[in-house]
């Protein structure tokens, strides 16, 4: 079997399974479960000056018939005195001492507070710090949270100051409520991180009630934005994982979550450049046991590639992601349909001809059978028919030759002006 011991900044597990922090590693009890199920790891729900909670607080966005799709919340940091979870997570990592448990922290923007919070939780044995930059409710409006993390300045100040407190790794928690997240990720750099984890929650509002007419969740008939992560974050998160990982000057690991509720999102992940994954809501949906089916199927995946470590696996597709203006403009590829497999639903004829391309034809063939076909010259590779297509096999998308020469944009731009720059020498 694959090796699926972890190494991210110094912090070793044995696994690349960690727990956000989120109501699922809120107390010694709930991670202590966690690791006994095979989680790696665990990130503390955060710890600061304990708050009030309101209630409701969660609320979940279905879509065609799938529950929490998406997920939603206005719950704060921890709601429990920091002696009490001191407490609870030095008896925990006395218990599992080859788990990584990590501390989440928020506090006040000064060089005091960072000192203070940082030295107490090193004390019981954390593996690392990771600093909570990224809340985008309640803590916000209080200038903390995103307030800090949407100014790079405030992620590069305060990371310094943990920094010069801290003996442990330190990973930033990066808000993506923010035009571009390699800003900060790169403020983050520059105060001394370690590394950086990706994403926390995006400002949401999950739904309104069209009866009464109520925000949801609400409390007492009143509502705030909140939180947003589950299955439906996760291309959003991917993207910022990737511009960060490819970027020259973020050159430290990435812990990546935001959707990631198999091993098929994880390996996703790594391949973009996290190291490690954390995972909140697929565990709030069906418990900490997913972890084992996370396991054997990454396992089986590194086996079947025959790559013998997950760390092999990091990082490997990131020189594959680029910019627009790099892709080839005349790679060309089509559509092709199975009709032994093709149901004649119809769904590709009408999406091909009500919003796409009009190549999709609907005919008879020799036994008087109802046939879909594609006008290859007129299809320009879209992929909309094989996304609507309910059936696996009946669209293949392939590779056309059209005879053309690979070109990209920028290629075709600097033509352009090396031609206008000859033509201007020749006026004069």
């Amino acid at each position: 079997m694959a090796d699926l011991r972890l190494n991210l900044a110094g912090i070793e597990s044995p696994n690349p399974f960690w727990l956000a922090s989120a109501p699922p590693t809120n107390s010694g009890y709930q991670v202590q479960r966690a690791f006994e199920a095979g989680w790696g790891g665990a990130v503390w729900k955060t710890l600061g000056d304990p708050i009030l909670n309101v209630s409701s607080r969660f609320a979940g966005v279905s879509f065609n018939g799938q529950n929490m799709a998406g997920f939603n919340n206005i719950e704060l940091i921890t709601d429990r005195p920091l002696e009490v979870n001191l407490k609870e997570i030095y008896e925990t990592k006395k218990r599992f001492p080859n788990h990584a448990i990590i501390a989440s922290l928020m506090v006040e923007p000064t060089q005091e507070k960072w000192h203070e919070i940082v030295k107490r939780v090193e004390e019981v044995g954390v593996d690392g710090l990771e600093l909570n930059f990224g809340c985008p409710h309640g803590m916000a409006e209080r200038g903390m949270g995103a307030a800090s993390g949407q100014v790079p300045e405030l992620v590069e100040k305060q990371t310094m100051w943990a920094k010069e407190a801290a003996e442990t790794p330190v990973i930033v928690k990066l808000t993506p409520n923010i035009t571009d997240i390699t800003f900060t990720a790169e403020a983050a750099v520059r105060g001394g991180a370690d590394a950086v984890s990706m994403i926390n929650t995006i400002n949401s509002l999950a739904g309104v009630d069209i009866d009464s007419w109520d925000t949801i969740p609400n409390v007492a008939g009143k509502g705030a934005h909140g939180g947003y992560c589950g299955p439906a974050v996760k291309p959003i998160a991917l993207n910022m994982v990737a511009e960060c990982a490819r970027h020259r000057n973020i050159n430290v690991p990435i812990s990546g979550m935001g959707g990631v509720s198999s091993w098929r999102e994880a390996v996703e992940f790594m391949l973009m450049g996290a190291t490690g994954v954390q995972v909140c809501t697929a565990a709030m949906h069906h418990g900490f046991s997913i972890v084992e089916d996370m396991k054997d199927g990454l396992n089986n995946y590194l086996d079947d590639k025959g790559i013998g470590s997950v760390m092999d696996l990091v990082g490997k597709s990131v020189e594959r992601y680029s910019d627009w203006g790099n892709l080839d403009l005349n790679h060309q590829i089509v559509a092709k349909i199975n009709n032994d497999v093709c149901i004649n639903c119809n769904k590709c004829h009408i999406a091909c001809e009500d919003t796409s391309h009009q190549c999709i034809d609907m005919l008879k063939d020799e036994n008087g059978n109802d046939i879909l076909r594609v006008r290859e010259e007129d299809c320009v590779g879209c992929n909309l028919c094989s996304i609507v297509c309910p059936v696996d096999g009946a669209i293949d998308m392939v590779d056309y030759d059209n005879g053309k020469p690979p070109m990209t944009w920028n290629e075709r731009q600097a033509a352009i002006g090396a031609t206008a720059s000859c033509d201007v020498k020749l006026v004069k």
